[in-house]
């Protein structure tokens, strides 16, 4: 019998692991890192609870790093079959896979060189050559097309609108009319850049992402709400300090801003994008323009650049970055990570936080543990590299963003179907998510559960 193992993202929020296993043959849908709290975090450095070489394939929903960032680790410890995944992911994670590796390099090297480590040595998860191993590995196709990925396993890739190359993944399993729909992360309807989220019509398993699962976009004018903050940002003279996704969640906002720019909104101000990673991934979203929303097209077509303004500098040399600390402001930073987890991010935060005249804006969801949802729970000092460092600057929150459905929009994505799935499996939330969404569906007269982490679940037949 055909089963789901859920190896990640069961009850959390964050490492995406899900192996399918039909009649000997095993596909890995994605192979991500887990991110947040110490005890999610320290599940990067257990051992696999599979051998990597029994897996067949690995197939990628999209290349955000709580998706992709395990995938050097596993090649590194045997993995050598194939990676599928869209062109577009692919190219992310290009970047992306050797970037993460690099941060956790620099980061034991830095933690070293501190001695706050409670390691010693530390060391890096993977280094930048594992990454690459990895990277070679990958083969990609395109849209409805189907594709046999394991010997009786086919999957195809519909469009998720979450980010650039999402895919949500319909599996068929050969020899039993079973159809197993994983959703990955769920985009949103009418959100810019990319085309909205593709309806699947049937399906016998659904694994659906609940990131949302307990809550509305309430920010229905989330563009608004951004020139509000900036222009308050502005008339104090400060610097606002946007911890943002290098890939999808940079692309938007600078979209955003650009939107304002050109209508006078907000005034012309220099914008730093401080990530080595989002500086590459931006050029990506301009050139598959078979992403293209008709909004972003239309704004191409008018000769102007979507995802930057006139005064937009991209920021790829860590000395250039280390200049932006003496802009006194006004400007905005755009940088990653988005949890404020890592990265360059954690370098303006530990600068500007101290001074009430900043700001501090998050426009995405924030993972229990993280640094960012400290912030935003009040904390007035945040351990940074090492160092407690005071919170005096304003804090910000823009939940229209995110770049997950809703409940909402779950809900409006599920009509898609003809049939009800005779089982809907829920992933990748906190309980209270998790639990919201399971009531939602269950109103709908689905039958619908939530995977423990390790859990197996036997998949029913069609």
């Amino acid at each position: 019998m055909a089963t789901i193992t859920f190896y990640g993202a069961a009850g959390t929020v964050t490492g995406s692991r899900f192996l399918l296993e039909h009649e000997g043959s095993r596909v890995l849908v994605d192979c991500g890192l887990f991110q947040g709290r110490k005890e999610l975090r320290e599940r990067n450095w257990a051992p696999w609870p599979f051998d990597p070489k029994i897996v067949d394939a690995v197939v990628l929903t999209h290349a955000h790093i709580d998706h992709t960032g395990g995938l050097p680790r596993f090649v590194r410890e045997g993995y050598r079959g194939p990676v599928y995944s869209t062109g577009g992911t692919k190219d992310l994670c290009g970047i992306m896979l050797p970037d993460s590796a690099r941060i956790q390099e620099e980061e034991a090297r830095y933690a070293n060189k501190r001695g706050y480590s409670k390691h010693r040595p530390a060391l890096p998860l993977y280094e930048e050559q594992d990454a690459y191993a990895a990277l070679r590995l990958f083969e990609t196709f395109g849209y409805d097309k189907a594709r046999p990925v394991a010997k009786g396993i086919t999957v195809r890739f519909s469009r998720a609108g979450h980010i650039l190359g999402s895919a949500i993944c319909t599996f068929e399993l050969a020899g039993t009319n079973q159809r197993v729909v994983f959703t990955g992360d769920l985009g949103r309807y009418n959100a810019p850049i990319l085309k909205d989220p593709e309806a699947v019509d049937r399906a016998t398993t659904l694994v659906a992402e609940s990131t949302y699962g307990d809550r509305e976009h309430g920010d229905h004018d989330p563009e608004g709400s951004l020139a509000t903050i900036v222009n308050d940002t502005v008339k104090r003279g400060g610097m606002l300090v946007v911890p943002a996704f290098a890939v999808g969640r940079t692309q938007d906002i600078l979209y955003h801003l650009g939107v304002l720019e050109r209508a006078k909104r907000i005034p012309q101000l220099p914008i730093f994008v401080d990530s080595p990673m989002a500086c590459d991934a931006t050029p990506l979203y301009l050139a598959h323009s078979h992403e293209h929303d008709f909004e972003m097209r239309s704004i191409i077509d008018e000769g102007h650049e979507p995802l930057r303004t006139a005064g937009t500098r991209f920021v790829t040399a860590a000395k250039e970055s280390k200049t932006i600390n003496g802009v006194r402001g006004p400007g905005i930073i755009v940088s990653a990570s988005g949890m404020a987890t890592g990265g360059r991010v954690l370098h303006h935060l530990k600068h500007r936080l101290p001074e009430e005249r900043n700001t501090v804006l998050f426009v995405g969801y924030q993972s229990e543990g993280t640094r960012g949802r400290r912030l935003l729970g009040g904390e007035k000092q945040v351990k940074i590299l090492g160092e407690l460092v005071d919170v005096r600057a304003k804090i910000a929150n823009i939940s229209g963003f995110s770049a997950h459905a809703d409940w909402h929009e779950m809900l409006r994505w599920m009509e898609g179907f003809t049939t009800p799935p005779k089982q809907t499996l829920l992933v990748h939330g906190e309980d209270s998510a998790l639990e919201a969404l399971r009531q939602r569906v269950a109103a709908k007269g689905w039958p619908v559960a939530v995977p423990r982490h390790l859990e197996q679940v036997q998949l029913v037949k069609a």
